[in-house]
């Protein structure tokens, strides 16, 4: 039987059952006490019942952060995806416990980020919502009858980014970078827009994979999951070279993508230039090798994109410069 219990103003319920772990939880008030109650000796009853003690037990920041702990540093983009989880376990609706959550506060956590953020960055953050319930639900033995990320409407992602570089933009940002005082952001800004690596990749490079005579650069992990050798051209090369050399066999030793970010953020306050960000110039420099006549399939070679779509999404080549190879 079911027992009831006033604890201030709330009403705890309790089910025990032999050979079964004793089941409680806290309501408002009396009446969803009971119905709950009944619904789990219902369970009980009928064999279709589920430990719901670790639901009950942990909230979404319970099994974000273990997410974080566990789950993030396995990944490629681990740094940028802890800060991400850091700013989401700021957020009210990380107390709520897992038992509870539902479709309800999924999309009103969609609706006030969509306010501040893209929709693309909203998908990211749901998506990672997403991942951590299913894990827990898998593996970590929380019961969750159904994701309530998938009963909700997604926003639309955003427009593709087509920012390039204008006017004299480049020279204001190479003055600002070498202004910084991360004496790294200069070479690694030179870098990207010369070799249109990822500021993850750049960061990670060591020199053991670094050819300076055939001119390569040979990437171990990519965001895609493959390696890839980039070629360098003469004036990447001639960036290299200028580096200091460190006992950490890192071209660019105890650097981060995500200090890179905010280094080159503050480049871009300093250099007065609006609504650039640091990827960008992976699209800069992916649409410098089309101006240079390379192919679609030698572009790939560089960037690592698999498709022609994905190539497309970051290449914008100038209409001035197409008019002047149609004569």
């Amino acid at each position: 039987m079911a027992t009831l219990e006033k604890r201030g103003d709330y009403w705890r319920a309790k089910v025990r059952r032999k050979g079964l772990p004793v089941q409680s939880r806290s309501f408002d008030t009396k009446a969803h006490a009971v119905q709950w109650a009944r619904e789990v000796e219902s369970e009980i009853d009928r064999g279709i019942f589920v430990d719901r003690t670790e639901a009950e037990k942990n909230t979404l920041r319970d099994v974000l952060t273990r997410y974080k702990k566990e789950v993030t540093p396995l990944k490629r983009g681990a740094s940028a995806e802890a800060s991400r989880l850091g700013a989401m376990l700021r957020r009210p609706i990380v107390e709520i416990k897992i038992s509870a959550l539902s479709s309800m506060h999924i999309a009103k956590y969609r609706d006030a980020r969509l306010g501040e953020v893209t929709g693309d960055s909203v998908n990211k953050e749901l998506n990672l919502i997403s991942h951590a319930l299913n894990i827990a639900r898998r593996e970590w033995g929380i019961h969750i009858a159904e994701n309530p990320v998938g009963l909700v409407d997604r926003p639309a992602n955003g427009k593709s980014r087509d920012r390039r570089l204008v006017g004299d933009e480049h020279k204001r940002l190479l003055a600002a970078c070498k202004d910084a005082r991360n004496p790294f952001l200069l070479p690694i800004v030179k870098l990207a827009i010369e070799t249109a690596m990822r500021e993850g990749e750049i960061v990670s490079v060591e020199w053991k994979n670094v050819d300076l005579k055939k001119r390569t650069a040979f990437l171990e992990k990519t965001k895609n999951g493959e390696s890839r050798t980039v070629p360098l051209s003469s004036a990447a090369v001639a960036i290299i070279k200028k580096l200091p050399r460190s006992i950490s066999g890192m071209l660019f030793p105890g650097v981060t993508a995500e200090a890179v970010k905010t280094a080159f953020k503050r480049a871009c306050e300093r250099a007065k230039i609006v609504g650039l960000r640091f990827h960008d110039l992976r699209h800069e420099a992916t649409s410098r090798l089309f101006e240079k006549d390379l192919n679609p399939i030698e572009v790939a070679s560089i960037t690592g994109h698999k498709t022609l779509q994905m190539l497309k999404r970051y290449t914008h080549l100038r209409a001035e410069d197409l008019a002047r190879k149609l004569g």
